[in-house]
């Protein structure tokens, strides 16, 4: 009997981009070296989901050719289509609005993948197998693009929620529902992703738990309802946001008593940074994060095995 897997998945990306910024800066990718010794120190091998902006950056190339070489982590594709090349604008100010890749076209779809994951394989010359969609928008159209490019595992999927009310695009759909998605990995149906099915892709939902009992929720959306207000239960995601320890602790353990084989963090890149985010805004809450890290993981450690999300579908791929 396997111990369950470890995934930690970054969203690599650049400084702060809650701001509606007209420019990007990369400066948190200098301090990655930090989490990525906290991670070896604990056996734990992070996956750096690395969009555009990242992939250019000389420091953060350096560091991720090192990883790479050490075989202590994994470099996959993040994307974010309002600044990824080709660009073409979908809106008045696409910066602003940050559109959804599933906005586009089929045609500029695929530039955008193929763009993205050569740039990828050419600076790091290695085959991109792991992906997350910018703004967790995922859809079929893009899993047969996955499937097309010869990637293996997504990890776009969280639980419990629905992005339908995140717009991109003004007169778009906005985000994916994910309420109905099954919350175990599964190899999914290219023509449902909400479904198991006989494809190439395996899906490794987040980590995603509901903050309170069916019970409780059921009581706050029928309130909800009597207020004309519609909005998904309140979760709790396994990430860290500044002296949540115990939550953290509490969602492996509801996702393991699940049935589940492996638990999945995720944070952004620029969360390491002091300023680099709205959830930790100087130095001392950066103290404050790893210490928190530091005793999360010790906890964890003993009770699951680091993996990346390369190796985790070479167990999936065994049992199949």
């Amino acid at each position: 009997m396997h111990n369950p897997a470890f995934l930690i998945t970054i969203d690599t990306e650049g400084d702060n981009l809650w701001q509606k910024h007209d420019s990007i800066t990369t400066e948190n990718a200098r301090y990655l070296p930090r989490f990525q010794q906290l991670c070896e120190k604990y056996g734990f091998k992070p996956v750096y989901l690395t969009n555009y902006e990242m992939a250019i950056d000389p420091f953060y190339i350096e560091f991720a050719r090192d990883v790479i070489a050490r075989g202590t982590a994994e470099v996959g594709m993040h994307l974010h289509a309002w600044n990824s090349p080709p660009t073409e604008p979908l809106t008045a100010d696409d910066w602003r609005h940050k559109p959804y890749l599933i906005e586009y076209s089929d045609a500029m779809m695929r530039e955008k993948v193929d763009y993205m994951t050569r740039l990828l394989e050419d600076t790091f010359q290695t085959k991109m197998v792991s992906h997350r969609a910018g703004r967790w928008a995922f859809d079929e159209r893009y899993a047969r693009l996955l499937v097309e490019y010869g990637y293996q595992v997504d990890c776009s999927v969280t639980p419990r929620v629905n992005w339908k009310t995140a717009k991109g695009a003004p007169q778009g759909d906005g985000g994916t529902d994910y309420r109905r998605f099954p919350q175990h990995a599964y190899f999914l149906d290219e023509n449902d992703i909400s479904r198991e099915g006989h494809s190439p892709l395996l899906e490794v939902p987040m980590s995603i738990q509901y903050k309170h009992s069916a019970w409780m929720n059921s009581v706050k959306q029928g309130y909800d309802r009597l207020r004309g207000k519609v909005r998904s239960p309140s979760v709790h995601w396994l990430r860290p946001m500044g002296g949540n320890v115990e939550t953290m602790k509490k969602v492996v353990e509801q996702t393991l008593t699940q049935g589940n084989d492996y638990v999945e963090y995720m944070l952004h890149s620029s969360e390491y940074m002091p300023g680099g985010s709205p959830t930790f805004q100087n130095a001392r809450d950066i103290e404050r994060l790893y210490a928190d890290l530091e005793a999360f993981f010790s906890w964890l450690a003993p009770q699951v095995k680091g993996m990346t999300l390369a190796e985790y579908y070479q167990r999936k791929i065994t049992q199949r």
